[in-house]
């Protein structure tokens, strides 16, 4: 079974946007061994939604559009989809009064373009919205399929498990299975990565086992290496994946910090969880931002005391204690630390300290970043780093090193 993803909107093309809801599709439809070769993304054009919905099922079995069922003049999937299965819409009465339900329910008038929504292609059956107003689709044409979902990801994700799922295995008839698992790492440059791991791609390709290694270069959050297997018993495939997954550990080494979805700063978090430890943080160039990092990650209010953002120098030296004299050195890290440390009573302290640019500061150019860690009895460390791209990326990029570093010296 082949599926191809169609995601409708123009602010997507202009950038306005990011398609999340695509990524999303894909992971289900991967978990569910269903192959995604192509996805696709169209503006809210009537003629240009039925040019790329007649393209995708030339080449596929199945397409999943998303977005265009709401209520607003823009909304022009329904009668894409109705064109090109060559019908008519029909007016749901019933789809029209839960609508009306629900908008009765919250206290809220209802305006009389929500019973666009209620306009569904002759022949389609309907996915009822749980969450939402707009209803999902599912259209045959021909002996080929197309499911027209909502934009808004929580109600997408609702009727991909609920409905998509399910209709797309029992037309396909197959019982296969994708398990993947994503090693991320820092520190290592994409050419370096696949170059220490090349002979995992060599066994694969001798083994003949059914199983891919890609890289996905992800910027301020790492290289991160996929691990897909594909096949009939899940179980057998969770045990190839875990057997490569060692080899790549082998070949890489402390550079991984997480798997799937753990980011740096939930690695940061679980170090000092399980090491009893707390931690403050003091910034300079960074402004604030590996606080934010750190206060995304759940139950961090466990391990993570706080933090101050230090930017004049006058609040390094009056209330971090800071010597007086340059603030753009290691010494000058390390006095951070120590203070936010004491001030906030931390087990460790983690200070930022540099050059974010676009100009020079005491002499050192724009990406010049030192890192100073004071874990009283468990000692200290220092480091200088240099760090490429403009402000923002200098400022991204020495968050996520200090944490690496930090994740390295704890014990």
């Amino acid at each position: 079974m082949r599926v191809e993803i169609v995601a409708v909107g123009t602010e997507m093309l202009l950038g306005q946007i990011v398609d999340t809801n695509s990524r999303e599709i894909s992971a289900k439809l991967a978990e569910a061994g269903i192959d995604c070769h192509y996805q696709t993304r169209v503006g809210d054009n009537l003629e240009r939604i039925k040019l790329v919905l007649r393209d995708a099922l030339a080449r596929n079995d199945g397409v999943i559009v998303c977005g265009g069922l709401g209520p607003t003049q823009d909304d022009i999937t329904r009668e894409a989809i109705a064109q090109v299965m060559g019908v008519e819409l029909v007016f749901h009465q019933e789809i029209a009064d839960r609508i009306a339900a629900q908008f009765a329910g919250r206290g809220r008038e209802m305006s009389s373009n929500n019973l666009r929504q209620a306009e569904v292609p002759r022949g389609a059956e309907v996915i009822t919205q749980v969450r939402g107003t707009a209803p999902g689709l599912i259209c045959p044409v021909g002996g080929k399929v197309v499911y027209a979902l909502p934009g808004v990801p929580y109600e997408m994700i609702e009727m991909m498990e609920r409905a998509v799922i399910p209709d797309l295995l029992r037309r396909s008839g197959e019982d296969a299975s994708i398990v993947s698992r994503v090693i991320r790492t820092w520190g290592l440059a994409e050419s370096t990565l696949a170059e220490r791991l090349d002979p995992v791609f060599k066994r694969i390709d001798a083994s003949g086992d059914p199983i891919t290694l890609a890289f996905l270069a992800s910027g301020i959050e790492g290289i991160k290496a996929r691990l897909t297997a594909k096949g009939a018993r899940a179980s057998d495939l969770r045990e190839l994946v875990a057997r490569y997954e060692k080899e790549v550990m082998a070949l890489v080494g402390d550079h991984v910090f997480g798997f799937d979805d753990v980011n740096m700063e939930a690695a940061v978090g679980r170090c000092l969880q399980e090491r009893g430890l707390t931690l403050a943080v003091a910034e300079s160039l960074t402004g604030g931002l590996v606080a934010s990092r750190l206060v995304g990650v759940a139950g961090a209010s466990g391990w993570f005391k706080g933090g101050v953002v230090s930017y004049a120098s006058s609040v390094k030296f009056e209330l971090l204690g800071v010597p007086e004299g340059e603030v753009i050195s290691e010494r000058a890290a390390l006095a951070m630390a120590a203070g936010v440390r004491e001030l906030l009573h931390a087990d460790v302290g983690l200070a930022f300290t540099g050059v974010a640019g676009p100009g020079s500061q005491e002499g050192h150019g724009p990406g010049t970043v030192f890192v100073g860690i004071d874990a009283g009895p468990l000692g200290t460390r220092a480091a200088a780093l240099k760090v490429p791209g403009d402000r923002e990326r200098i400022r991204q990029f020495s968050a996520i090193s200090g944490l690496d570093l930090l994740r390295r010296f704890l014990p």
